[in-house]
């Protein structure tokens, strides 16, 4: 899909960012061409309306990891952390 198609309730804006950052996978066939996204259910599971019991904010993650915003994106990326997109609300990630 592309991303507007994969927006799945957010911005493309916010879809964009999660590629970028490594949170979600894409494909792109040349360097500029539209962003494919495969749509999965564990996809979707990670946009929520609601984060569950224990899930911390991004601000709340950088602060009791004691590390910037990159650094948590960082550590979702190689799976040493778990995230999910909240979209209700302020936008924001929660962490488990």
């Amino acid at each position: 899909m592309t991303v507007r198609q994969a927006a799945l309730g957010v911005a493309p804006s916010t879809i964009h960012r999660a590629l970028n950052d490594g949170v979600i996978a894409g494909e792109q066939l040349t360097p500029g061409a539209p962003w494919r996204i495969r749509l999965t259910d564990e996809l979707r599971a990670r946009f929520t309306e609601e984060a569950p019991p224990g899930y911390l904010t991004m601000y709340q993650a950088m602060r009791r990891l004691g590390v910037s915003r990159q650094t948590v994106w960082q550590r979702v990326k190689h799976g040493e952390l778990e995230a999910l997109h909240v979209t209700r609300g302020p936008a924001t990630a929660d962490f488990g």
